[in-house]
């Protein structure tokens, strides 16, 4: 008999209160057990995924699912730093954003990315899109194992 897997832990960088309700939702249902922690803008994500200030010994996600409309810092910003930092680049960000702008699309795979996904305006898509996240990157990809950098 398998141990029980460890529940995959996700960070949400979303400042829409409304799509971070929609995506808990989606991810509710989900058949891989997960842990989700949010916050609204790209200084907190950075703050969290290094375990600074009041993160101070916060568990080091699985995957990030990243806006690029973020106050403070945009999401850009983030993946540029998430990527540059070898403590997290090894970490799957996933784009989930409403821009559907060529440019955008290209200058996050240019950033490494791991995919971007636009956010569709009709509820019941956005809540299919997220249960597709869920379903490729929980269920069909093996992510990386678990390092907590120091």
């Amino acid at each position: 008999m398998s141990p029980t897997p460890q529940p995959i832990n996700i960070l949400l960088v979303e400042d829409n209160p409304g799509d971070v309700m929609l995506v808990r939702e989606g991810l509710s249902d989900c058949k891989i057990a997960n842990a989700m922690r949010d916050v609204s803008d790209g200084e907190m994500a950075l703050a969290y995924l290094r375990g600074e200030g009041e993160h101070a010994g916060r568990i080091m996600p699985d995957l990030v699912l990243l806006d690029l409309n973020l106050p403070r810092m945009d999401g850009r910003e983030v993946l540029a730093e998430i990527k540059a930092d070898p403590r997290l680049r090894h970490l799957p960000v996933v784009i989930m954003t409403s821009s559907a702008a060529e440019a955008d699309v290209l200058r996050s795979y240019r950033l490494q990315a791991s995919c971007y996904v636009t956010k569709p305006l009709d509820l019941d898509q956005f809540l299919a899109v997220v249960r597709s996240i869920e379903h490729f990157w929980l269920s069909v990809v093996r992510l990386p194992p678990h390092l907590d950098p120091p």
